[in-house]
C-alpha cells in the first residue's frame, strides 16, 4: 500500500517499475503520454478527453490511472465530484489510496456527510483505513458537529494502532476542540507522548475559539517552538471573543518576537482594527501588505475594504472596491455592509441593485446588510421585494438570523403584522427573534401584545437578557404603564440578576418623566452607578416641556449644554419650552446663543416610499418635481381641516410672529408635505407610510389624526421615538409620545 502512494507521488520512479496490487503488467512508459496531460488539465472537459484516451489504450483497467482521474475530479477546484464517484463505482476492489482520495474530496465538498458514508462502505469492503484516512474523517466530524461518531472513529484509531501518528493525533484533537469537547481534546493531548507544535496549536485553537483564552495562553507559553500558526490561533481567539485590544497587543508582541506574519495573521488583525475602529493600525497593515507584495490577494483587499468602511473612511473603502479587477461576493458584501454600518442606507441599496444587475448572486450575509438599510429608510416595498427574492432562492425559515432580520425590517417599516407572520412561520427561534418582535411591538405602541409575548417567551424556556428588558421597558414607556415598568425593572434585577445598563435607566426615567413623576425620576438618576448620558437628560428635558416645568427645564438644559456642547437639540427643546409659556424674550435669547455658537437646528426631514422610490422632504421644501401639485394639496388639506374644526396649535412655533404666519409655517412641516404627496400619488383608501428623523410635533400629530378621518386613510408615521398608527381620527399612541 505504501508502495502505491510512493509511485503516485514521486517524480523519481524508474519507468521500468510495474504498477502495484493486482493491476495488469503495464509499465509506466505506456502510461506516460496520458499522465503528462494531467499537468495541463484545467477543466472537466479536458479531463474527459484524457479519460477517453486512457480507455482507448486499455489503461482504464489500472487502479493507478483511475486513481489519477479520481484525484483530479474529487480534489481539484475545477473537478466534478459526481464524475469521480461514477469512475469509483466502475472499479473492482478499489485500493486504500482510491478510497482515501474520494473521502478527501467528499470532505472538502458542500456535503461532507458523504465522507462518513464512504468510510463505512470502506470498512464493509474489508479495506483497512490508514493514517491518511482518519484526518479527513475527523475533519468531517468537526464540520458536522458529529461528536458521537467522532468518538466511535477514535476507537477505530486505537484498534488500528494509529493513535501515535502525528497527523491522526492532531486531527483528533481538532475534532474534539471544534465540537466543544475540550476535556476530550485535552485527554488525547495529555495521554500522548507527542508534544509537537502542531498538537499544541490544535488544542490552543480549540480553547481560543471557545473563549477559554487564559487556558489557551497557558498552553501557548508551554510550546517549545512557537510558529506563526500558534500566534495566529491566539490572535484569532481574541478577535472571536471581541477582545480586540488584546488581539492587537498580541500581534505587536508577535512582531517583537520577530515572527513573520502571514496572510491569516493580517486577516485577523484587520478584523480587530475594523471592530475596534483602529484606523491607524489598519493603515500600517495595508503598508505591510503592499511592501510584501500581497496587495493583489483578494481576501486581504476585501478585509481592507471592511476595515476602512467600519473605521469610517468610506472613500478609501470605495477606492479599493472600485480598483478590484475581479470582485467576488465577499467584495460586494463588505462594501454594502460598510455603507449600512456608516448609515449610508441609500448607497447600500443602490450598490445592491448594481450587484444584481451584474448577476452576482447574493447570499444571507448580503441580506443581513441590505435589510437593515430598508428598515432605516422605511423602504417597505423594497423590503417586500427582497423578502420575495429570499423566499424564491433561500430557505429563510431555517435561517434564524435572516428571519430575525426580516422581523426587524417589517417592524421598522411599519408593517408589524408582516413581522408577526415571519415570526410565527419560523421553525425554530432564537432569543434575538423574540427580542426583535417584542421591540417591534413596543415601537408600535402595542404594549399589551409585547408584554404577552414576553411571558410566552419565558414559558417556552427562553431566559431574557438585557436586550429583552429594553424592549419590555420601552413598551411600558410608550403606553405610560408606570406600575408595569417598575415591576419589570425590579424583576430584571431580582429574578434574572441582570444589572441595569444605561438603556434600562433611560427607559425608566423617560417613563417617570412623561408621567410627571419628576422626584422619582431624579431619585433614580442619583442612584445610577454611571453618569446619565445626553439621551437621558434629553428625555427629562422633553418631559419638562410636556408638563411646562420651565425652571426645571433650565436646570436640565444646563446639564446638556455641558455634556454635549455641540448638540443644538437642547437649545431647541429649551426654546420650545419657553415658547409654550409665551416667553418670547427667552426664546430670542436662546436662539441668539445658538447662532453665536454657529449651530443650527437639525432640519425636519420626512421620507415616503412610492413605487419603491424613496422621496424625502424638508420643512418648506419646494425642490420636488411635483412641488406645485403638493402645495395645492397642502392648501386643500388646510381648508378641510379648518372646516372640520381643527385649530392649529401655534405655541410650538419658535418665532414671535403673527398667528397667520405661524399657521403657514406649521402646514409646511416636512411630514405634512410627505402626506400631501402620498395623497396625490396613491389611490383613495391606500395606506400612507412616512418616516421622520425627529419627534413629530403636537400640531402635526393632531392634524394627521383628522386627515386620516377626512380622507379615510390609514397613515403610519415613524418618528425618532416610535410609530403612530393614525386611523379614523385616532392614534395608536393615545397621545402618549
Amino acid at each position: 500500500m505504501k508502495m502505491a502512494i510512493l509511485i503516485s507521488t514521486s517524480p523519481l520512479i524508474s519507468p521500468l517499475h510495474f504498477l502495484p496490487n493486482s493491476d495488469p503488467p503495464y509499465n509506466l512508459l505506456q502510461l506516460q503520454p496520458s499522465l503528462s496531460l494531467f499537468h495541463k488539465c484545467k477543466n472537466i472537459q479536458t479531463l474527459k478527453q484524457i479519460h477517453s484516451q486512457i480507455i482507448k489504450t486499455g489503461l482504464h483497467n489500472t487502479q493507478f490511472a483511475l486513481s489519477k482521474l479520481i484525484e483530479f475530479c474529487a480534489v481539484n477546484p475545477s473537478g466534478d465530484l459526481s464524475y469521480a464517484l461514477s469512475i469509483f463505482e466502475s472499479m473492482d476492489n478499489p485500493n486504500t489510496l482510491v478510497w482515501n482520495t474520494l473521502i478527501r474530496g467528499q470532505s472538502l465538498s458542500s456535503s461532507p456527510m458523504g465522507a462518513l458514508d464512504l468510510y463505512i462502505r470502506m470498512l464493509f469492503s474489508d479495506v483497512e483505513p490508514n493514517s491518511y484516512t482518519f484526518p479527513f474523517i475527523f475533519k468531517c466530524c468537526a464540520k458536522l458537529g458529529k461528536t458521537r461518531e467522532g468518538k466511535q472513529i477514535h476507537g477505530h484509531v486505537l484498534k488500528f494502532g494509529l493513535d501515535s501518528d502525528a497527523f491522526v493525533h492532531t486531527s483528533l484533537i481538532n475534532m474534539y476542540a471544534q465540537n466543544g469537547e475540550l476535556d476530550c481534546a485535552r485527554k488525547v493531548f495529555d495521554k500522548s507522548h507527542l508534544r509537537d507544535p502542531v498538537s499544541f496549536t490544535a488544542l490552543i485553537s480549540g480553547y481560543a475559539s471557545k473563549g477559554y483564552l487564559d487556558d489557551a495562553r497557558k498552553l501557548f507559553d508551554e510550546i517549545p517552538v512557537k510558529d506563526v500558526v500558534s500566534w495566529n490561533a491566539m490572535i484569532a481567539g481574541y478577535v472571536q471573543s471581541d477582545q480586540f485590544d488584546k488581539s492587537i497587543e498580541f500581534f505587536q508582541e508577535m512582531l517583537r518576537a520577530e515572527v513573520m506574519p502571514n496572510e491569516s495573521t493580517m486577516l485577523s488583525v484587520l478584523s480587530a482594527c475594523a471592530q475596534s475602529g483602529n484606523l491607524e493600525l489598519g493603515k500600517w497593515v495595508r503598508s505591510w501588505i503592499e511592501e510584501n507584495s500581497l496587495g493583489t490577494k483578494l481576501r486581504l483587499v476585501n478585509a481592507l475594504i471592511d476595515m476602512y468602511a467600519k473605521c469610517g473612511d468610506l472613500e478609501k473603502a470605495w477606492t479599493l472596491f472600485e480598483g478590484l479587477h475581479q470582485k467576488d461576493l465577499i467584495s460586494w458584501n463588505v462594501m454594502i455592509g460598510g455603507y449600512t454600518h456608516g448609515s449610508y442606507y441609500k448607497e447600500a441599496l443602490s450598490l445592491f441593485r448594481e450587484m444584481l444587475e451584474l448577476q452576482v448572486v447574493p447570499n444571507d450575509v448580503t441580506f443581513l446588510s441590505v435589510l437593515p438599510a430598508c428598515a432605516h429608510l422605511g423602504a417597505l416595498d423594497y423590503g417586500k421585494w427582497i423578502h420575495a427574492y429570499i423566499d424564491r432562492n433561500f430557505n429563510h425559515l431555517t435561517n434564524i438570523a435572516l428571519s430575525t432580520s426580516l422581523i426587524n425590517m417589517y417592524a421598522k417599516c411599519g408593517d408589524i403584522e408582516a413581522a408577526k407572520q415571519v415570526f410565527d412561520r419560523m421553525k425554530s427561534k432564537s432569543l434575538a427573534s423574540w427580542n426583535a418582535l417584542i421591540s417591534g411591538l413596543a415601537m408600535h405602541g402595542d404594549a399589551t401584545h409585547a408584554l404577552d409575548l414576553f411571558l410566552r417567551m419565558v414559558d417556552e424556556g427562553f431566559r431574557p437578557d438585557d436586550i429583552t428588558f429594553v424592549g419590555v421597558l420601552s413598551a411600558c414607556t410608550q403606553a405610560g404603564l408606570v406600575d408595569h415598568g417598575r415591576k419589570y425593572f425590579n424583576s430584571m434585577i431580582q429574578d434574572y440578576k441582570i444589572s441595569p445598563k444605561l438603556h434600562h435607566y433611560g427607559c425608566m426615567i423617560d417613563l417617570l418623566g412623561r408621567a410627571g413623576l419628576f422626584d422619582e425620576a431624579e431619585a433614580i438618576m442619583d442612584t445610577m452607578p454611571m453618569e446619565p448620558d445626553g439621551a437621558i437628560w434629553g428625555s427629562l428635558l422633553a418631559a419638562c416641556k410636556l408638563h411646562k416645568k420651565v425652571e426645571m427645564a433650565e436646570k436640565v438644559a444646563n446639564h446638556l449644554f455641558e455634556l454635549e456642547p455641540n448638540n443644538p437639540g437642547p437649545y431647541v427643546l429649551l426654546s420650545n419650552t419657553y415658547a409654550t409659556a409665551s416667553r418670547w424674550d427667552d426664546v430670542a435669547r436662546v436662539r441668539m446663543r445658538l447662532n453665536d455658537l454657529g449651530m443650527k437646528k437639525v432640519p425636519g426631514c420626512t421620507s415616503i416610499e412610492i413605487d419603491s422610490i424613496v422621496h424625502e422632504f424638508l420643512v418648506g421644501d419646494k425642490l420636488h418635481p411635483q412641488s406645485k401639485a403638493i402645495y395645492e394639496m397642502v392648501n386643500e388639506v388646510d381648508k378641510l381641516l379648518a372646516l372640520n374644526g381643527h385649530v392649529p396649535d401655534t405655541s410650538e412655533v419658535l418665532y414671535d410672529m403673527d398667528e397667520d404666519w405661524k399657521e403657514g409655517a406649521l402646514s409646511h412641516h416636512s411630514e405634512r408635505l410627505a402626506i400631501a404627496y402620498g395623497l396625490i400619488s396613491t389611490k383613495p383608501g391606500t395606506m400612507i407610510r412616512i418616516v421622520k428623523n425627529l419627534r413629530v410635533c403636537g400640531n402635526c400629530h393632531s392634524a394627521t389624526k383628522l386627515i386620516s378621518k377626512i380622507f379615510n386613510r390609514e397613515i403610519i408615521a415613524r418618528d425618532r421615538n416610535r410609530f403612530h398608527h393614525f386611523k379614523d381620527g385616532q392614534c395608536s399612541c393615545q397621545d402618549q409620545w
